[in-house]
């Protein structure tokens, strides 16, 4: 079983952005790591310098690097930078918008999932364009999952394991209109907010967050008490969404369930201690709200409340 980490979601300062990267190369182990922009295209000038030495670092460090698409195009630029993103011939490119998969057909590439998924025939139709791997979306039940993965082996099958789960993109910048600014005139302030910003139900409850023009969920989606079933269901790779917490430590807890170092409570108590402001949920891999946490385990509900 593989893990993927996804693309940073998140608007953070240059270094720090190279500095996450940096410790993932030679401290994490994934063996994918997708990287990036993905939500916006106003962000990508904060990588642009340090693209290369990124990717040279995590390739030297043996990790398959591929590269992420925007997920929404609404501009000019931004068609252009998926046509340029798409002649890449060194790395698999992630698509993350039709757009993305209409310039990348005929050619190996990936899905990720901000590309709705939901049965077997769209997989099917996917691989025959060119896609050699999926990640499905993190709203999608176990027994989907598991049709999929079973019914398509010419296409490798990933799951949304861990972060808070993309739920929509927006044309518009909620983010940026929460303080005071528009779009246009943004200044970055998704950057003061780098895990995203709460939205709260009038009775003050967090249930949302936002980050740009896209919306999350407040909860942070964790897959760990199932490792038994995946494979045998055909899953072949787990992917973990960067959050701004320790994700060396995320990214141990699963490679130790899934070598069997651990037991899953044990990890999803690691999860709790590095991520401790944020509850953890599995609602949607049962076929439930997706906020909700259904506990397989003996004491597994304590370490998400």
């Amino acid at each position: 079983m593989k893990l993927t980490l996804g693309p940073l979601q998140y608007l953070w300062p240059s270094d720090r952005w190279r500095d996450f990267y940096f410790e993932i190369a030679d401290e994490a182990p994934v063996d994918v790591v997708v990287i990036g922009e993905t939500i916006c295209s106003k962000r990508l000038h904060f990588m642009e310098a340090e693209l290369a030495a990124v990717i040279d670092r995590l390739e030297s460090a043996g990790k398959d690097v591929r590269l992420s698409t925007l997920a929404l195009v609404t501009l000019e630029r931004e068609a252009n930078y998926q046509r340029a993103l798409a002649q890449e011939d060194s790395r698999l490119v992630e698509a993350n918008d039709l757009s993305a998969l209409h310039l990348l057909k005929g050619r190996p590439h990936t899905v990720g999932p901000f590309i709705n998924v939901y049965n077997a025939a769209a997989a099917r139709v996917l691989a025959s364009n060119g896609a050699t791997a999926i990640c499905l979306p993190p709203e999608l039940p176990a027994a989907s999952v598991a049709t999929i993965a079973r019914t398509c082996p010419d296409i490798a099958v990933e799951i949304f394991a861990f972060g808070r789960m993309p739920l929509a993109i927006s044309a518009r910048c909620a983010h940026a209109r929460s303080k005071g600014r528009t779009k246009d005139n943004c200044q970055f302030v998704c950057q003061e907010d780098p895990d995203g910003i709460a939205v709260n139900t009038i009775s003050g409850q967090p249930f949302l967050a936002l980050n740009g023009v896209q919306t999350l969920s407040h909860t942070c989606q964790a897959l760990l008490e199932h490792s038994d079933e995946w494979a045998a269901q055909g899953v072949g790779s787990l992917r973990l969404s960067p959050q701004t917490c320790d994700m060396v430590e995320v990214s141990w807890a699963f490679r130790k369930v899934l070598t069997g170092e651990i037991e899953p409570a044990q990890a999803l108590a690691r999860l709790r201690d590095v991520y401790p402001d944020i509850p953890l949920s599995n609602g949607f891999h049962h076929g439930k709200t997706g906020a909700e946490w259904v506990a397989r385990l003996k004491n597994a509900r304590d370490l998400t409340e």
